[in-house]
Formats: C-alpha cells, structure tokens, sequence
C-alpha cells in the first residue's frame, strides 16, 4: 500500500488526523511512528490550536496493536513506536493543545488507549469500547494506568480483567465519553467544538494541560503553590503574556477578547 496509513486535513487552525489503515485501523509500528511525527507537527506548529482525532470508515476508530502483523514479523509490544509512544500521542511530550477525539467505530485494545490519551472524546451512537489484551495474555498497559483514575475502580478493573464490551451509553454514564451523536453527526460535532476551543485563550489552554498534566504526581499543596510561584512554564508564560491583559480588558470594556496567543 503506497498511500500512508494517516491522513491529515488542515482546516483553519484545527488540526485532522484521520488513521486510515483497512480493516481495522490496526496500528503497527511504522504507523506509529508516522502518527507520532503527525503529532508532533501539531504540537510545535503555532498556526494549530485544536486536533481532531478519528479513524477511516464506521466500523473501526481503532483495532489498536496490529496482532496479525506482530505474528507474522514476530513483532513485540515493547518495540519503538516512535517520539509518541504507541499510537504517537499518549507519550509525546509538551501536547499543551486540546486534542478531540472522534470515535467512528470501535475503539479496541491500543485504539481505546488512543482516545484515552485525548482531552474530550465524542462517541458515534454504535460505538462500541473493550480491552481484550488479556485474551491475547499481554498488558493493556496505557488503560491500566489511566482508566481507574477516569471511571470508578470497580468498573475499570471490569473491563481490564475480562476484556468484555462497553457500549457508548455504558461509556458515557461513567464519563468516559463526554457525548454521544449519531453516526452521520460526529465529524460535524467534533468540527464544532474543534472551532468553539479553536476560538478560545490558547495560552490559558497550555496551561490547563500542563498544569493538571505534571499535578499527578504532587500533593494539592505543592501543585498550587508551584502555580501561585510560577513554577510551570505554561503558567509563566500566560502571566506574563498581552493575553492575560487582554483578557481583563475586555471584560472591563464588556467586549469579546481577541486572543492572540502571545
């Protein structure tokens, strides 16, 4: 196959990922490696703001690891992925943008990782979420750190211990998924919100990532203080920025701000 695995559509300052590998969205390591470099462009292009996330077709947003090929080429789960990890964004470093995801189809295994590694996840009403790495007897490492601190730990062990389904519905009614639209809805939603953030403070936006991002491993009492002391550089960066001026002129003078990211 000749055409990449990943394809990109640059709208405005949003940002388009689509992973669009037949069948399945399986991912393997050289499209890993080109999802990281994908990632990578929208996090050090100024000119994006927002990402987009979602996979090819209505079946799959993402099979995860690609079992076949891991098979056939004697491939490992440890093997590079690439700058971003596996998938090339849930271990790219400084994503201080809001990234969507969008999920079109299944999100299985690494696929579920995926939109794990995102801010907001819409989900088509058909969508369908499992861990079935334990029937395959690996780690479904990524979703073992990050799900029973996103759901209550009784249902993420659930999921992790028995790799059953999790229906958009049962995703939503844990918060796991912040909204559910029909199928030939979820692009035009996701555009929506893409354009609402894209509107948005992009310096206040670092901040918020980077902010509850390094706060996971510090007390509430060291995290304030290290914001109140400007000890994250997205936080001196927005204190110190014409941005967080404009922001107070403009609710003094009871106007929209116009946000310039700087």
């Amino acid at each position: 196959m000749t055409d990449s695995p990943v394809r990109v559509e640059r709208r405005g300052t949003v940002f388009e990922v689509t992973l669009d590998r037949p069948k399945a969205n399986a991912i393997d390591a050289a499209t890993s490696r080109i999802m990281g470099r994908t990632f990578a462009e929208f996090r050090d292009d100024p000119a994006y703001r927002v990402a987009i996330v979602t996979g090819g077709g209505e079946k799959f947003f993402s099979a995860g690891w690609d079992l076949k090929n891991a098979a056939a080429e004697g491939a490992r789960p440890d093997e590079d992925y690439g700058i971003g990890g596996f998938a090339g964004l849930q271990e790219l470093p400084g994503v201080n943008k809001p990234v969507i995801a969008a999920l079109n189809g299944m999100a299985v295994g690494g696929g579920f990782e995926l939109a794990l590694s995102c801010d907001l996840i819409i989900a088509a009403e058909h969508v369908r979420l499992a861990l079935p790495e334990i029937k395959a007897g690996t780690l479904a490492d990524a979703a073992t750190i990050k799900l029973p601190k996103r759901i209550p730990y009784h249902v993420a062990m659930d999921l992790l211990l028995t790799g059953r389904w999790m229906d958009a519905q049962e995703a939503h009614h844990f918060g796991l998924v912040n909204e559910i639209v029909p199928a030939d809805r979820l692009m035009t939603r996701a555009r929506e919100l893409a354009d609402l953030l894209a509107s948005g403070p992009p310096l206040v936006f670092a901040a918020i990532k980077e902010v509850a991002r390094e706060s996971e491993t510090l007390s509430f009492r060291d995290a304030i203080a290290r914001c109140m002391r400007r000890g994250f550089p997205t936080v001196e960066r927005l204190y110190s920025s014409e941005d967080q001026m404009e922001g107070a002129r403009a609710f003094a003078e009871k106007r929209p701000p116009v946000w310039k990211g700087v």
